[in-house]
């Protein structure tokens, strides 16, 4: 059996998963990740604090901490998306969440952001198992912008 803690809350991406969007978007940052778990050129790790980071210019591939801190992450990618980012978001699919409601479906609803629910469950980093939650990505779309490249 696999313990899943709750003291660690970041759950390293799938390497073939990330392969697949980044396939998709050419990412060029990844502002919340580890030396070990990096899956940009450029990136930010907890010391580079990329809450306090301008990613305006950048294709952002993001899987920020699945803890309390994450309503700030998605907070931070509907801002930047604002200013001209985009940013994807591999996130757990925790629909009744006050920051899904403020932050995913209300820019849905105005066509700000894309809602993808994975099928099945992740296998994160080295797991032998899959993940106890369900996942979306969310693809937050700058100004003007119509279509994902």
């Amino acid at each position: 059996m696999v313990h899943f803690s709750s003291e660690d809350q970041t759950w390293e991406t799938p390497q073939d998963f990330f392969n697949k969007l980044n396939n998709e978007f050419n990412f060029t940052l990844d502002p919340c990740c580890s030396l070990k778990t990096a899956k940009c050129k450029k990136f930010y790790t907890e010391e580079h604090n990329g809450l306090n980071k301008d990613w305006s210019d950048e294709i952002v591939f993001m899987n920020p901490p699945y803890g309390r801190q994450i309503k700030h992450w998605i907070k931070k990618a509907k801002q930047e998306s604002k200013k001209g980012a985009i940013v994807v978001c591999l996130i757990p699919s925790r629909t009744d969440t006050i920051y899904w409601h403020e932050h995913i479906f209300a820019e849905e609803k105005k066509g700000n952001c894309e809602v993808r629910f994975l099928k099945g469950r992740l296998k994160f980093g080295n797991a032998k198992n899959s993940a106890p939650f369900p996942s979306a990505v969310i693809v937050y779309k700058n100004q003007g912008f119509v279509n994902v490249p």
